[in-house]
C-alpha cells in the first residue's frame, strides 16, 4: 500500500504515455533506404536459408537424427524470432514511423524475450546432445531416442515461455512516462525498465532472479558439455579421429560462441551513457545476423546438409 501510494505520488507530475517512438537508426537518415534495402535482403535470405533447412530435415531420410531434429527446431525458432523484430523494423526504415503502442511494444517484448530465452535452453540441449555423441558413443542411441528428444525439446520451449512470462505480466501492470522516444529499434528490457513511471527498481530485481535462474544452467550445462567434449577430443590418439570427433560439434560451438558472446557485451557490460548508445548495434549481431548465419553456417560447414541440399537440387532439376 506505501508503495502504491509513493508511485501514485509520483505519477501525478509525470505524464503517463500509451505510444512509444521507437527512434531506430534516426541518427542515420542519409542511408535509411541502404538499410532498408539491406536488412529486407537480410531477412528474405534467413527466411528462405531456415525454411530450407527445415524442409531438407523433414524429407531426407538421412538427417532423420537426434541432432538434425534439434537444428530444425532452431531454423524454426531461428524463423519466428526474425518475424518478431525485422518486419516492423523494415516498416519504420521505408515510412520514418517508429510509433508503437505500449501494449504492441510489451508483445514484441514478450515474443523477443521467450524466444532467446528458448535458444539458451535449446543450445544447451542441442550442446547435451554433442557430449553423449562424442564422449558416450556407445549409449548415444539408447539414451538420447525420439521420446527423448521430443521431451528436451517442449521442455526447452515451455521452460522459455514460463521466463519472460512471469517478468512480462509484472511489466504490463506498471504505467510508463514521458519521454515517449526510445533510442531503439525494438523494444528490449532495459529501455522498457527506463521508461517505467514507478516500480521499476521491484522490477528489475525480480527479472534478475527469475533471468538468472532460468538461463545460469542452461549456460553452465552448455560450457560443461564443451570442456568435457574438448578433454575427450584431445585424449583420442589419432588426428584424424580428433579432427572427425570435432568437426561434429565445431558447427554448433560457432553458433554458441556469436549467441553468448553478444549477449554478454549487451546485457552484462557498465550502465554508462556512452556504451549504452552503441547497444542498438550491437544488438544486431544477436536479433538479426546469428539468424542469418545458423542456416548458411550449417549448409556450408556441414557436410550431410551439403549433401542433402545437393541431392533436393538434383530432384528438383531433374523433375
Amino acid at each position: 500500500m506505501q508503495m502504491q501510494s509513493m508511485c501514485s505520488i509520483q505519477q501525478e507530475n509525470q505524464t503517463i504515455i500509451t505510444h512509444f517512438l521507437l527512434l531506430g537508426f534516426d541518427d542515420l537518415q542519409d542511408l535509411q533506404l541502404f538499410l532498408f534495402l539491406l536488412f529486407l535482403m537480410i531477412y528474405i535470405v534467413t527466411m528462405i536459408g531456415n525454411i530450407l533447412i527445415i524442409a531438407l530435415i523433414a524429407s531426407d531420410p538421412n538427417l532423420h537424427t537426434p541432432m538434425y531434429f534439434f537444428v530444425g527446431n532452431l531454423s524454426c525458432l531461428e524463423t519466428c524470432y526474425s518475424s518478431t523484430l525485422l518486419p516492423r523494423m523494415l516498416v519504420s526504415l521505408l515510412t520514418a514511423d517508429g510509433l508503437i503502442s505500449v501494449r504492441g511494444c510489451i508483445v514484441q517484448f514478450w515474443l523477443f524475450g521467450f524466444l532467446v530465452a528458448t535458444e539458451c535452453y535449446l543450445l544447451a540441449v542441442m550442446s547435451y546432445d554433442r557430449y553423449l555423441a562424442v564422449c558416450k558413443p556407445l549409449h548415444y542411441i539408447s539414451i538420447v531416442d525420439t521420446r527423448c528428444c521430443f521431451q528436451l525439446v517442449l521442455v526447452s520451449w515451455f521452460s522459455g515461455m514460463v521466463m519472460v512470462t512471469t517478468i512480462t505480466i509484472k511489466m504490463s501492470q506498471l504505467n510508463f512516462c514521458a519521454p515517449s522516444e526510445m533510442n531503439h529499434f525494438f523494444c528490449d528490457f532495459m529501455p522498457l525498465m527506463q521508461h517505467i513511471c514507478c516500480g521499476s527498481h521491484l522490477l528489475l530485481l525480480s527479472s534478475f532472479v527469475t533471468t538468472s535462474v532460468a538461463t545460469f544452467p542452461p549456460f553452465l550445462l552448455t560450457l560443461a558439455s564443451y570442456i568435457s567434449i574438448i578433454i575427450t577430443i584431445l585424449r583420442i590418439p589419432s588426428v584424424t579421429g580428433r579432427k572427425k570427433a570435432f568437426s561434429t560439434c565445431s558447427t554448433h560451438l560457432i553458433i554458441v560462441t556469436m549467441f553468448y558472446g553478444t549477449l554478454i557485451v549487451v546485457y552484462m557490460h557498465p550502465k554508462t551513457v556512452a556504451l549504452s548508445k552503441m547497444n542498438k548495434f550491437v544488438s544486431l549481431f544477436y536479433t538479426v545476423f546469428t539468424p542469418l548465419f545458423n542456416p548458411l553456417i550449417y549448409s556450408l560447414r556441414n557436410k550431410e546438409v551439403s549433401k542433402s541440399l545437393k541431392r533436393a537440387f538434383r530432384k528438383y532439376v531433374t523433375f
